[in-house]
């Protein structure tokens, strides 16, 4: 394509003439990793192109990251953000086209008539809340949300770029620990653990940017990003001259805690009445830029002093200290700053009548240190008789008294030996699998008992009733969990490789299944784990993955499209031999599932909660509640309408599953004054009237589960 010669400012003197089949008409703007055309598509559309620089084209890290943005933008295109028209990343130059919207990016208007009127800050915020809230239901964590990322339109805010955003399925900017952004706008989990960021981090963005503007300058102020990120992790926020009714909502925004700011869902709750009614957003008569130096208008709308009432009040409840933080050096990159991890350190929902069993006894709460050197990690635990065992790496294996916390007896490992989480077995004994990959057995007075390898990194290793079934090569070989002796062993008919799902009591089976090398089928078999006998074997359409069985022993499984993300619940009944594929509302990244009766609870790593009723010929989706939890465990159903499950900051949380309303949660779990964060977090035991909950500061708690609201 011949070059368009340009005399404008942007930071490439030359640039392609068209980016695909689209005219570059105009610069609109240059960034650090591009720059940014007006065009206009066959049809007439008026389009936004961003074209990368030619530097970067040449870089495939930097073409993946593109590839991952267009994804993004993809998501969440829709009525908040600039809907994506047509892209492509593997370009010579890569592209990528958006419908062209017309307004002033929220930072330039600011620099050039000064701060929002207090109606078009509260307009502001309830179009960036909405926005927001349709971002992270998409299952994508924008992460460099500031004033330049804002448009201003006579139809509300639109967010734009999706350059660093973080599709829960990918860790493409964090592998090296390291995170990309703007340190103004940054909450403090992005300096501290950038692996861990998720949607909360959005909504402490939202704070520093409706302080900008409202005020011109952010409540974090300082020429030096060093500066400014110490001011985010340490100080308080500056809120002079953000409005009174407005102020304490933006400061539970810029709360250091991430689980201690409130949701999207809930600032647009707070600004009562609507404060997007009729008259806020009345569209102007647009005009086009005239080319080639277009010059967007600041829509009159935004200047309407329309009275809006903001609500604060909010549930009482024990706010966590501030923890002390650890500096760290920081590193500013072209285009934004990239901060080595710093090490660091949650929300409660409505609060509603406490679940309590008339006049019980109420339960004392303990909390328990077991790991007490090396690198921090959640202890997983089982419930066996009357006792609670836990194990972890550098833990070993130790039993505890579920009513005192206090250990009984352990058999200590060294720091970095890894345990499994104990699995309880038949004969009164438990078992637990270290780092040569053999199951050993332990009574539960700490005797070791027998011990068989488990080739568990081939096929791993499951507890179903009286025996422990372990795979590898194909073959599957079965032992009686009280003795360890040899039950059988061979090949399950039609598999190669098989895997386990979860062992259903109720049944009696064991769900074993394999996916086809193309994903476009799925062999599953019902095991007799005792026999080795198949009870049924069906081969169904689509990648699944088996998640739980139902009433009537129907089987529920995860369908995962090409992308590993997933698509829709399948649900088969063995008993007539049907299987129906009920499609979810919107594509989830790596669910955890738990399964009561006939619904289906759906719980993705940004904390997003659904309930689906599976009876409906097409489903139905009962509730969905956002609990802004991040990296989170399989969920756990309990007596009564409840759900439980731990958070990466070791946070427990649980819920009402007839409403869909949060009902408390503990504080974050902390070491030597600093949060811990688990990669892998094990899931609560659930156990009559008490839960039990690991943190990855090495400790094992328990609380009453008639009272949540007290947690």
């Amino acid at each position: 394509m011949p070059p368009l010669r340009s005399a404008g400012a942007d930071r490439e003197a030359e640039g392609p003439e068209y980016a695909g089949e689209y005219r570059l008409q105009a610069c609109l703007g240059a960034g650090g990793m591009g720059v940014v055309h007006l065009a206009t598509s066959p049809s007439g559309l008026r389009l936004a192109v961003k074209v990368v620089h030619g530097q970067y084209a040449e870089d495939p890290e930097f073409r993946a990251r593109f590839r991952q943005e267009v994804a993004a933008a993809r998501r969440v295109s829709g009525a908040f953000t600039a809907p994506v028209v047509d892209a492509d990343p593997d370009a010579v130059r890569p592209w990528m086209a958006t419908l062209y919207v017309p307004g002033p990016t929220l930072a330039d208007q600011v620099k050039r008539n000064g701060p929002l009127s207090p109606a078009g800050l509260r307009r502001l915020t309830a179009g960036l809340a909405e926005a927001l809230r349709d971002i992270h239901r998409a299952g994508v964590v924008h992460r460099d949300l500031k004033p330049s990322n804002v448009l201003l339109t006579d139809t509300g805010p639109k967010v734009i770029d999706f350059g660093i955003s973080r599709p829960m399925d990918s860790d493409l900017h964090t592998e090296t620990g390291k995170l990309i952004g703007s340190p103004p706008f940054m909450a403090p989990e992005q300096f501290q653990r950038p692996r861990e960021v998720g949607p909360a981090a959005d909504v402490f963005a939202l704070g520093s940017v409706l302080v900008h503007a409202a005020t011109g300058h952010g409540p974090f102020d300082s020429d030096s990003p060093y500066i400014v990120a110490y001011q985010v992790v340490h100080d308080e926020p500056d809120l002079t001259g953000v409005p009174a009714d407005l102020a304490p909502l933006v400061a539970r925004c810029l709360a250091k805690e991430p689980a201690e700011r409130p949701s999207p869902a809930e600032i647009m709750t707070a600004l009562l009445p609507p404060s997007y009614e009729a008259t806020a957003f009345i569209p102007s008569q647009r005009r086009v830029p005239a080319l080639p130096a277009p010059t967007p208008r600041y829509p009159a709308a935004w200047d309407a002093d329309t009275p809006v009432r903001v609500t604060t009040e909010r549930p009482r409840r024990r706010r966590p200290p501030r923890w002390p933080f650890t500096a760290a050096a920081l590193l500013v990159l072209a285009g934004g700053a990239a901060f080595a991890a710093i090490p660091s350190g949650g929300k409660g929902g409505p609060a509603p009548e406490p679940h309590r069993a008339g006049a019980a006894k109420a339960f004392t709460g303990w909390q328990t240190p077991l790991q007490k050197d090396g690198d921090p990690v959640a202890p997983a635990c089982a419930y066996l008789g009357d006792a609670l065992f836990c194990s972890g790496r550098g833990i070993g294996i130790a039993r505890i008294d579920p009513a005192t916390g206090h250990v009984v007896w352990s058999q200590p490992t060294a720091l970095d030996e890894k345990h499994s989480a104990p699995t309880p077995l038949s004969g009164g004994l438990l078992g637990v699998i270290s780092d040569d990959d053999r199951l050993r057995a332990y009574g539960t007075d700490g005797t070791p008992g027998w011990d068989t390898g488990t080739s568990e990194r081939h096929g791993g290793v499951r507890g179903a009733g009286d025996t422990v079934l372990t795979g590898g090569s194909g073959t599957v070989k079965a032992v009686d969990s009280a003795t360890g002796e040899r039950r059988w062993s061979h090949a399950l008919r039609h598999h190669s490789a098989p895997r386990f799902g979860q062992y259903s009591q109720e049944s009696g089976l064991l769900p074993v299944f394999e996916n086809s090398d193309s994903g476009t089928h799925t062999l599953v078999s019902a095991l007799r784990p005792r026999s080795g006998e198949i009870a049924w074997q069906k081969r169904l359409d689509g990648d699944l993955v088996p998640v739980g069985t139902g009433a009537d022993d129907v089987l529920f499984l995860r369908s995962v499209n090409r992308d590993s993300r997933t698509d829709a619940v399948v649900v088969y009944d063995p008993a007539k031999g049907s299987a129906r594929r009920i499609p979810l509302p919107s594509l989830l990244d790596e669910p955890r599932f738990a399964v009561r009766g006939a619904t289906v609870y759906l719980l993705t790593p940004t904390g997003r909660l659904i309930a689906l009723d599976t009876t409906a010929p097409g489903g139905r989706v009962l509730w969905e509640l956002e609990t802004a939890a991040g990296t989170v465990s399989v969920p756990v159903v309990g007596p009564g309408d409840r759900l439980y499950f731990s958070a990466s900051d070791g946070r427990l949380l649980t819920v009402d599953t007839a409403r869909g309303a949060l009902l408390g949660q503990t504080r974050p779990r902390l070491r030597d004054g600093r949060l811990g964060y688990a990669t892998t977090v094990p899931a609560p035991v659930v156990a009559g009237d008490r839960v039990f909950g690991t943190a990855p500061d090495g400790s094992v708690f328990a609380v009453d589960a008639r009272d949540p609201a007290a947690w």
